[in-house]
């Protein structure tokens, strides 16, 4: 069962983003979701966790266009919502004042110290007239992308190529970001982490070698480490965090021990 939902709204993201579709990287949730179009993808009997948000990787230059992004979105139903007091505001690009809640954030990596010379947090950017959040570990997400050929819903019958985050680079985006995480995020993490796995679980032979090959060797050595020993470090043991993913995994009849071993053995397999 492949159930992507939003299909309209997400069309309507990619119809906007058209020009840069070939520099744009789909992370986060949304990424997630695709990953069920992708040829490497085993059939599974549950819909893949959902989100309002699509989160777009964006590097922090992109070449001279004769439009912006920023305005390409609002020519499609965007609306700018601005949050927070950094200059420029962190931005969510919400279509309208649809039901769904549907909105699109834009995120660059964050390298070097998070303050400027002034003591500014550089927390935002301006890239091809959008607002990007900067955050640590982007650049992971932006290294190697998959493409799939993605059918546009509702806007017209077209077909676009969407380059969305290579599985193995979101596992270990998401474990470099873990410790930073709580709460509920942490726990949602921990099921993404295992439902990924379980996406691509005939294919971990393949991810390995993507891995060994294409990505590691572009990561900075103490992270590659971090990756490496988390399985045993994060999933050694039962924590709380691994039974709120079992809980929000709720009807599935996953148990803390299930989620646990299945994360533990798949990210050994593909990191160790």
């Amino acid at each position: 069962m492949t159930s992507l939902g939003n299909l309209g709204s997400f069309s309507r993201l990619v119809a906007a983003l058209s020009g840069w579709l070939d520099r744009v990287v789909i992370i986060g949730g949304w990424a997630h979701r695709l990953y069920r179009l992708h040829p490497y993808a085993q059939a599974l009997d549950y819909a893949p966790l959902t989100t309002l948000d699509t989160d777009v990787a964006i590097p922090a230059e992109l070449p001279a266009a004769t439009e912006d992004i920023r305005q390409r979105l609002l020519d499609h139903g965007f609306t700018e919502e601005f949050l927070g007091d950094d200059r420029p505001p962190a931005t969510h690009y919400r279509l309208g004042d649809e039901a769904s809640g549907f909105y699109a954030e834009f995120l660059t990596p964050l390298v070097g110290s998070g303050y400027d010379r002034k003591s500014t947090r550089k927390a935002t950017a301006r890239i091809a007239g959008v607002t990007s959040q900067r955050l640590r570990h982007i650049d992971v997400l932006l290294i190697d992308p998959w493409v799939i050929e993605f059918d546009l819903t509702g806007v017209a019958e077209e077909r676009k190529t969407v380059r969305i985050a290579n599985p193995a680079c979101f596992l270990a985006q998401k474990i470099l970001i873990h410790s930073r995480r709580g709460g509920e995020k942490r726990a949602k993490d921990i099921l993404y982490i295992h439902d990924t796995l379980e996406v691509f679980g005939a294919q971990l032979d393949e991810l390995h070698a993507q891995w060994q090959s294409r990505i590691a060797p572009r990561l900075h050595r103490n992270h590659v480490q971090v990756v490496r020993k988390t399985p045993d470090r994060v999933f050694g043991e039962i924590t709380d965090s691994i039974r709120d993913a079992a809980i929000i995994a709720a009807g599935r009849d996953l148990t803390p021990e299930s989620v646990r071993d299945a994360c533990q053995f798949g990210l050994q397999q593909l990191f160790g």
